[in-house]
């Protein structure tokens, strides 16, 4: 997988991380204890050019969370092989001057727990009574971010902190900043399950009055096997953008993105991501 390095934190503290050697730029990955969930992950880091050199010692870096962090960086981990290439875009759009440099945190799923762990509300379909997302704020706020801004020179405030995902990791993600407005400045919304807890998610969305100042959701219109179902996933997701745009009153504040052709899966999140990416942090 890669070299162990020690790092060093702010107040002294020494970490373990695992560079890992198949991807762009520098990605370390710190073996993560939660107690929140009562379970251990990856936490995957990605570093911009020019972190380590001396000239940029004291500057600190926007820092944009994503869930399933194993698809995000590398083949070799991700779902049946396809990869985000998180790490080829970000490292591109920042050389080219289109997005400030900033670190990208994959915050790994744990397999077996995942659904668990991303469904905020019970539901029957998928069937999971005891669902654990309400509790992911408190991960992310409570365990993650601290572990994160004690690690690496991340610069705080909404403005600077993104949170985004796919599928149930994008439900958890609006579910998020639903649930604590004014922590994230930045989401990004994509393929989400909407369907889950019997639309849940956009019945609370419809109380909402303080949303991240920028957001880009999207969707394929191929997202299910089904051409009615697919259609269902699309609706749903207009009314969310619908929502959204009545509260926030501003255009350029969301991006809805309806790709035709595209399905539920890595390859289509990938492809969209530097479009994302640009809206969310450029300029």
């Amino acid at each position: 997988m890669g070299r162990i390095q020690k790092i060093q934190d702010g107040a002294g503290a020494v970490s373990a991380a695992i560079r890992a050697t198949g991807a762009t730029g520098d990605l370390r990955l710190h073996e993560f204890r939660s107690r929140v969930f009562r379970n251990t992950r990856f936490l995957r880091i990605w570093l911009p050019p020019g972190y380590d050199d001396a000239e940029n010692a004291r500057r600190h870096y926007p820092v944009f969370y994503l869930n399933d962090g194993q698809n995000l960086f590398e083949s070799s981990t991700a779902f049946v092989g396809i990869e985000w290439q998180v790490d080829e875009t970000a490292d591109r759009l920042i050389r080219e001057g289109a997005v400030p440099p900033m670190i990208i945190v994959g915050m790994d799923n744990t397999g077996k727990d995942r659904i668990r762990e991303y469904l905020p509300h019970r539901s029957m379909q998928p069937m999971r009574l005891r669902a654990q997302g309400r509790h992911y704020p408190d991960f992310l706020t409570k365990e993650v971010m601290p572990f994160v801004e004690r690690t690496y020179r991340v610069a705080t405030g909404p403005e600077n902190t993104g949170l985004g995902g796919s599928s149930l990791g994008a439900l958890i993600a609006l579910y998020t900043a639903m649930a604590r407005p004014g922590l994230i400045g930045r989401l990004l919304v994509e393929s989400p399950s909407l369907w889950a807890s019997g639309r849940q998610a956009i019945k609370q969305s419809r109380e909402v009055r303080i949303w991240p100042e920028r957001i880009f959701l999207s969707v394929g219109t191929a997202e299910s096997g089904s051409v009615e179902r697919s259609r269902s996933v699309v609706d749903d997701v207009r009314e969310l953008a619908a929502v959204i745009r009545r509260a926030v009153l501003s255009e350029s504040r969301l991006r809805l993105v309806i790709k035709d052709g595209a399905g539920h899966n890595e390859a289509a999140w990938a492809e969209r991501f530097p479009e994302a990416l640009r809206f969310l942090f450029g300029s």
